[in-house]
């Protein structure tokens, strides 16, 4: 048994001390990726969009993440759809608030409860389609916050030659308190991070709700939006279904923040399991590679099954100055709060927890629903 131990903690060092090593390389490609956000108008950049903005619930932070879309540095003509799918969505007193605040604008508040399939979201957009009236499309989950460079930068990107559809990296801003700063963190030092080295490494193409950016006519060469109504990682799956058109999927170095508004352990709990289930869906041995960015936590783990040998403490040390340089690295680019350090310890536990309870999800939680999901990632109501 003391032979098992031994090489099990040896597995579990060499697993950190890999870990030591993306995050390093995370702090330093985070930085520089995000540095390439020169935004300049680039010739045609002015060209007429559409926001698609799917809401459900009010939302802590909602309005305040809505009325960036009307602080933009865009010249183009500009149309925002907000949806709903109920008359009694609290949601729509903010959307037609927003819309009496901004008469000079082109606003509209459609409401319809038909339902394409599982995912109410994906439901939601395939009503809202249908009043677009400009060529370019960009949609984003109703709690993202952008700057005012977003849409100009956005669609720079869509102006690439061969590019298809083009998403953006997300950090957590928390709206509700303790618990939704667990969640901001989780997304600002462990999402974030890994996106940035997937794509730098051309490890990884996502193509996230923080932001789908294409144009109409591709959308409806690959089946409109009904064609993922069933489809749990729907963002993914447009992404992937550009790619098999021939196109190319491309992340913009603009920052957007995802307004995280978990008040529970509950409700942090079935949000990033599900999120967890979503990424394991559609990248299973990448999801499970990415076990050793969970440097901090493999080397306790480590040292704790070698019985606090010196070289198992020497990879624990390391590890943490690791992570703590690359926090401190992420804090500055996204200008996060400032957190205690024992928080940052409990966020790496949870992170952990949650990634080896991920393995065996099958029903996930989404908006008060409850889903099966196969597979493949399709959804099925319980």
């Amino acid at each position: 048994m003391g032979q098992l131990l031994q090489i099990a903690g040896d597995l579990l060092l060499a697993a950190a001390l890999a870990g030591c090593a993306y995050l390093v390389a995370a702090g330093l490609k985070t930085r520089a990726f995000l540095a390439q956000r020169t935004i300049a108008p680039a010739a045609g950049a002015m060209e007429a969009v559409t926001v698609l903005k799917p809401l459900h619930g009010e939302e802590p932070g909602l309005e305040a993440a809505l009325a960036t879309l009307f602080a933009q540095d865009y010249a183009g003509e500009t149309q925002i759809i907000l949806g709903l799918q109920s008359a009694d969505d609290p949601a729509r007193r903010i959307a037609e608030r927003l819309r009496a605040a901004h008469p000079d604008r082109d606003i509209a508040v459609v409401v319809d409860s038909r339902r394409h399939g599982a995912n109410g979201k994906v439901s939601n957009l395939v009503n809202m389609a249908g009043h677009a009236r400009h060529p370019i499309l960009v949609l984003s989950d109703s709690d993202i916050a952008v700057p005012p460079d977003y849409l100009a930068g956005v669609v720079q990107a869509l102006q690439g030659e061969g590019v298809g559809v083009v998403t953006c990296p997300y950090f957590g801003r928390a709206r509700a308190g303790g618990w939704s700063r667990l969640a901001a963190m989780g997304l600002t030092y462990q999402f974030l991070p890994s996106v940035v080295v997937g794509v730098s490494l051309q490890l990884a193409q996502p193509c996230m709700g923080s932001t789908i950016a294409l144009r109409r006519e591709l959308l409806q060469a690959i089946g409109g939006f009904s064609a993922f109504a069933d489809t749990l990682a729907d963002d993914y799956a447009i992404g992937a279904a550009v790619r098999a058109a021939g196109w190319r999927s491309v992340v913009a170095p603009v920052l957007v923040a995802h307004g995280c508004a978990e008040t529970s352990l509950r409700q942090l709990l079935a949000h990033e399991l599900r999120w967890a289930r979503t990424i394991r869906g559609v990248d299973p041995a990448g999801y499970l590679g990415s076990g050793v960015t969970h440097a901090v936590v493999l080397a306790l783990l480590g040292a704790v099954l070698q019985r606090g040998a010196a070289p198992a403490l020497a990879v624990l040390i390391l590890a943490a100055a690791c992570r703590a340089w690359m926090i401190r690295r992420l804090a500055e680019v996204t200008a996060s709060a400032k957190e205690p350090w024992w928080l940052f310890a409990v966020r790496d536990i949870l992170s952990f927890a949650v990634f080896v309870r991920s393995f065996f999800v099958r029903i996930v939680d989404w908006r008060g629903a409850r889903f099966r999901v196969d597979l493949r990632g399709g959804l099925s109501g319980i």
